[in-house]
């Protein structure tokens, strides 16, 4: 059996857990050969099949995600390590670089906040965008610190972000870390009741995705606190539920911002942009 028929063979195995079962079947066995995907599909797929892949195959059909067997994923064009002490950076996350990159245009944050950093994947791709930024990320989590820290130090970030372990719930949190023109947050934002994939729910950490019956229990605590972290004409962008717009929308006006509602790739609403 070569590469390219063990695929298609693995791709069958998949389909009842993945809606995604080739790629999955691709990455997985790009990840065995040590190669890229575009390499595999160029150069390996009349190959021998490599020792290994039958066992992550194995892996991905009990619902453990791709990030976690591979240990990395992508984010805004950077590769991020990824452990189970991590949420897995998402492509609709980028909404909320790229609402950061417009509404920059003109001008660079001297100061970037990523609050809830966990790889790092916001911090790390706003200091991208930003070349002259420094960056703060903080987590309640030490194992997501040391996660987002080895990102940070092979990526060649590890001089401009100081990575803090804090708990925005606990009195006094931010006491120290001054203000920001640029605020980034993907809190926790699922409701506790909510049905989620099977590789979600099991393998990612319930503190980064769980707030509360209604989603909302973290907006009620970050909200109130944001204006004191921002410097005049900054700005904080929020992830949201795509059903969450207008809740989280009138909790920001209530402590005094004006909200712009970001759309990701699918036209679904994915962050708000205060100020």
């Amino acid at each position: 059996m070569t590469i390219g028929e063990e695929i298609r063979a693995a791709a069958g195995r998949l389909a009842a857990t993945s809606d995604t079962a080739r790629l999955d079947a691709e990455l997985l066995m790009a990840h065995t050969l040590g190669a890229s995907r575009s390499e595999l599909l160029l150069r390996h797929m009349r190959g021998d099949p490599p020792a290994g892949f039958a066992a992550l195959v194995e892996r991905r059909a009990g619902h453990e995600p791709i990030a976690h067997i591979t240990g990395h994923q992508e984010f805004y064009g950077l590769d991020l390590e990824v452990t189970p002490d991590t949420l897995i950076p998402r492509g609709d996350s980028e909404t909320l670089v790229e609402a950061a990159r417009e509404y920059f245009a003109d001008r660079t944050p001297a100061r970037v906040l990523d609050m809830g950093t966990g790889t790092g994947a916001l911090l790390l791709a706003a200091l991208s965008l930003f070349e002259t930024a420094q960056g703060v990320g903080t987590d309640a989590s030490a194992a997501a610190l040391e996660v987002a820290g080895r990102n940070a130090a092979r990526l060649g970030f590890a001089a401009r972000a100081d990575l803090l372990l804090r708990d925005w719930s606990m009195a006094g949190w931010a006491a120290d870390l001054g203000q920001f023109d640029l605020v980034l947050c993907n809190p926790p934002y699922v409701e506790d009741a909510a049905t989620l994939d099977p590789s979600v729910r099991a393998h990612e950490p319930a503190s980064a995705l769980f707030s509360g019956p209604e989603g909302l229990d973290d907006y009620r605590i970050l909200l109130p606190q944001l204006r004191a972290l921002m410097t005049r004409g900054g700005a904080a962008i929020l992830e949201i539920g795509h059903e969450q717009a207008d809740p989280v929308g009138a909790l920001a006006r209530q402590s005094g911002f004006a909200a712009q509602l970001r759309r990701d790739l699918a036209g679904r609403p994915r962050a708000l942009l205060l100020t």
